[in-house]
């Protein structure tokens, strides 16, 4: 499996890679499919090869990331110790993975250090984007409850909005 330069294994060993690709398993899904649940174990890493999946927060389901670029990384709870999914994962397409089991591929990381940290680190930076992100949305969000009324330079503030 190739990913490019971009992905969660840049700056990783060749063989580092492969030892962690062993244990991968390649799936497809439908679109629909759900891959794991909020509250779930988190039993299981994934890597995208093709396809879209929405992942998902809270009982309406609201979208707040959709992973779409092949070598994005989600299901990131089961490699940091909780027992729980803090999401929702539904194939928005079809869609290609790559399904880690959390034991096996933490033994890997456990294994080489040096390799393991730039892995997490990689991921760090996987996450720490996908927060700005939100932050960015949740920005927009408000400001497009403000509202400069006409002229007036007074700025009106839908009941929504808290300051």
């Amino acid at each position: 499996m190739y990913f490019k330069q971009a992905d969660i294994f840049w700056g990783m060993s060749k063989d580092f890679v492969a030892e962690i690709m062993k244990p991968a398993i390649t799936e497809s899904h439908k679109k629909g499919k759900l891959l794991f649940r909020a509250g779930s174990p988190a039993n299981h890493f994934y890597i995208l090869i093709k396809g879209n999946v929405k992942l998902t927060i809270g009982e309406d389901g609201h979208a707040v990331y959709i992973v779409s670029k092949a070598g994005e990384a989600f299901g990131w709870s089961s490699l940091i110790d909780r027992d729980v999914y803090s999401a929702t994962a539904e194939c928005s397409n079809p869609t290609n993975l790559l399904k880690f089991e959390r034991q096996k591929l933490q033994k890997v990381l456990e294994n080489d250090s040096e390799n393991g940290l730039i892995f997490f680190k990689r991921l760090s930076m996987i996450l720490g984007n996908r927060l700005l992100q939100s932050y960015d949305m949740i920005s927009s969000a408000l400001r497009s409850e403000l509202t400069t009324s006409f002229g007036t330079g007074q700025v009106l503030v839908s009941d929504a909005t808290e300051l």
